[in-house]
């Protein structure tokens, strides 16, 4: 039988051998961790190889995602579906055992990690849905929802501003089921880090309302062991375990210290290091008894069989329950939802209101959220002013213990950490987590929505106060480019509704869009609400369609989103008047309209028709992909002002009479080609 040690250096060697292999890597915290990893993956960690997926599995997730081969090799000797082959093209084109985990794309991996600190953020989130899911469907003796969730992270993850923030909720929250292990090793790329990190961590997290266990050896496998048993005791609040540890442990020449980070050992080092770790078994090559000593998979296997023979009772017990808790973690919406969609677009245009779409968002919500128990709202602190929170949203209040009724979370002045925190709800399952801010601060929240966006996942961001209609706040508050940068980012949606109508369409499109996050720009304004036809109804799914025509060839197009759309429409009657055929197209998602065929788009935005302008109130540039080199774009090329909302728009030229005139431009330029 292997010694415990024999089996962390099965990890050591591993991450040695592929980052040799690679030229390219981080040996040092694999080397560093692998004691960690081995107490942890061989000893505590409830999970199947067999079944990634498995609802009741405990998560785990590698903060320091740079650490990805102490991750790869963990899954490969659990038994995963990740076999040699794919630890030897480790960072190599199209291979399963990329630079840092990606979630999706390797058996086991729980989320894409490698920015520092959205890795322990996210792991916030994901125990939290797991006490919010246990109090909502566990019954006495009924104990359906009972995992752990576990982080490895780093110097750097805590050096992040957004750990911080997730943190500080989590020791509010209690989640006594959040265990995360710290790889104090003192060391990061700059060098040794008491030269710019000297706070006292564990003062740091006993004052958010963590249990702070260590200083421990993080290569003594019995002072590991203690210090997981206490974490798992613990049962009402989180637990950090501060672990002493030497990054590139084993390494002759390179340990504790940063030329071990981020490149490879070098041959020589990495043989060095293997003769002194004691290992003799070939590059990728693991000994059979250490190999059969990792392989959980029929251990894994018993545990998922015992906990479906529990949900089967549950199932017979209370069959309703057990219904929705399988639906919820499959991801799927209610067998009701084409009808409760219908509803929610069917009110908003026969109420025909002319109000703010933040107010029209809330008034969609109104009916969706009591029939949703999975959509989990929230803001940052914004509540009255984003619109997220409806008569039948309840506030978690965890010093009151209301988690089974809760659907509604305050973040408190915490945008990234409010992300972070909604995609690791996304990731655990059970929950389609929405919240919101105002659109000048997405900025806060902007790497947590990329990291969304590169895991394609469901969750909703709604930001409002979306243009310099915000007026009098000024220009710290009035966003420019922050929705042209959303719109750039791949697999985001961005809807930005005209009208009532519109944003219920546009709640409609983000819920149905399982893998895709969505963004909603919406007004603080009140806009004029545009009476259509259920066809024109039916084509705002589609991202862009034509709101207004004068039938025919258009003479020229204008192009408008959210509340430039009321502009365009005044400006096309000024021109129809004059003589014009004008064809106003309304694009509350590009990305919708964008990935439609062609033939679609060339009926929306014919190509023989080169006079078009675009018109939003912000970031002006995006537009020109629509518009062309003969067509112009009334947008902002500067920051705002402080004003009322219509001062503004006068002295930023947001009005019919230059939108006509820039219309009449670009038809005379046309024209002379």
């Amino acid at each position: 039988m292997p010694t415990r040690r024999q089996c962390a250096n099965a990890l050591r060697a591993l991450a040695i051998d592929a980052i040799e292999q690679s030229r390219s890597g981080h040996p040092g915290a694999p080397l560093g961790m692998a004691d960690m990893a081995e107490a942890l993956w061989r000893h505590q960690l409830r999970h199947n190889p067999a079944d990634p997926h498995w609802p009741d599995r405990d998560r785990f997730v590698l903060s320091n995602g740079h650490a990805s081969m102490l991750l790869y090799g963990l899954l490969h000797l659990s038994g995963y579906a990740l076999d040699m082959e794919a630890i030897r093209r480790f960072r190599q084109w199209g291979s399963l055992t990329p630079g840092h985990p990606e979630f999706r794309h390797t058996p086991g991996v729980e989320m894409t990690t490698g920015p520092l600190g959205q890795g322990i953020s996210s792991a916030v989130g994901m125990a939290l849905a797991e006490k919010l899911l246990a109090a909502r469907f566990n019954r006495p003796g009924h104990e359906i929802v009972d995992h752990h969730t576990y982080v490895f992270l780093g110097d750097g993850c805590l050096m992040e501003g957004v750990s911080h923030e997730a943190c500080s909720l989590a020791g509010v929250w209690g989640l006594g089921k959040l265990i995360a292990l710290y790889d104090a090793n003192g060391i990061s790329i700059d060098g040794d880090v008491s030269g710019w990190f000297t706070e006292d961590v564990a003062a740091r997290y006993r004052a958010y309302g963590w249990q702070v266990i260590g200083p421990v050896d993080g290569h003594d496998a019995a002072s590991l062991d203690a210090a997981l048993a206490e974490a798992r005791a613990e049962t009402a609040r989180p637990s950090l375990i501060i672990c002493r540890t030497h990054i590139g442990f084993g390494s002759p020449h390179k340990a504790d210290s940063a030329s071990c980070h981020g490149s490879p050992l070098g041959p020589e080092e990495a043989a060095a290091t293997r003769a002194a770790l004691g290992w003799t078994a070939a590059p990728f090559e693991i000994p059979a008894d250490i190999a059969a000593a990792w392989d959980c998979r029929e251990k894994g296997a018993a545990a998922q069989e015992a906990w479906e023979a529990k949900f089967a009772a549950y199932t017979e017990a209370f069959p309703e329950l057990a219904a929705e808790f399988a639906r919820r973690m499959r991801g799927e919406l209610p067998a009701d939802w084409a009808e409760l969609a219908a509803e929610t677009v069917r009110k908003a245009a026969e109420a025909g209101e002319s109000i703010a779409t933040r107010v029209a968002g809330q008034r969609a919500l109104e009916t969706l959220v009591p029939r949703l128990p999975e959509m989990l709202g929230g803001s940052a602190d914004l509540t009255g002013s984003v619109g997220t929170k409806t008569a039948a949203s309840v506030r978690l209040d965890a010093a009151a213990g209301n988690w089974s009724e809760a659907n509604y979370l305050s973040y408190g002045v915490r945008e990234f950490g409010m992300s972070a925190i909604m995609n690791g709800l996304a990731l655990h399952g059970g929950f389609i987590p929405y919240a919101g801010t105002f659109m000048v601060f997405s900025d806060y929240a902007k790497n947590a929505v990329r990291l969304a966006a590169l895991m394609k996942i469901r969750a909703v961001w709604v930001f409002t106060h979306d243009s310099i209609g915000v007026g009098e706040d000024g220009p710290t508050h009035q966003p420019i480019e922050q929705a042209a940068g959303l719109r750039l980012t791949p697999n985001v949606e961005v809807w930005r509704p005209c009208d009532s109508v519109e944003t219920a369409a546009a709640w409609q499109c983000a819920l149905e869009n399982a893998q895709t996050p969505s963004v909603l720009s919406l007004s603080r304004q009140n806009l004029p609400f545009v009476a259509r036809d259920a066809a024109r109804i039916a084509a705002i799914a589609r991202g862009g369609y034509v709101l207004a025509d004068d039938g025919g060839t258009p003479d020229v197009i204008l192009l408008a989103t959210g509340s430039e759309v009321a502009l365009a429409l005044e400006a096309a009657a000024q021109l129809s008047a004059s003589g014009r055929r004008v064809r106003v197209v309304s694009l509350p998602c590009c990305e919708r309209f964008d990935a439609q065929d062609a033939a679609y788009r060339e009926a929306v935005l014919p190509s023989a028709v080169r006079a078009r302008v675009a018109v939003e109130a912000g970031s002006a540039d995006y537009w020109r992909k629509y518009v062309g080199l003969d067509g112009a774009v009334l947008g902002m090329e500067s920051f705002g002002a402080s004003a009322p909302g219509k001062v503004l728009a006068q002295q930023f030229g947001f009005t019919a009479e230059h939108l006509v005139a820039l219309a009449e431009d670009v038809l005379r330029g046309t024209a002379a080609k």
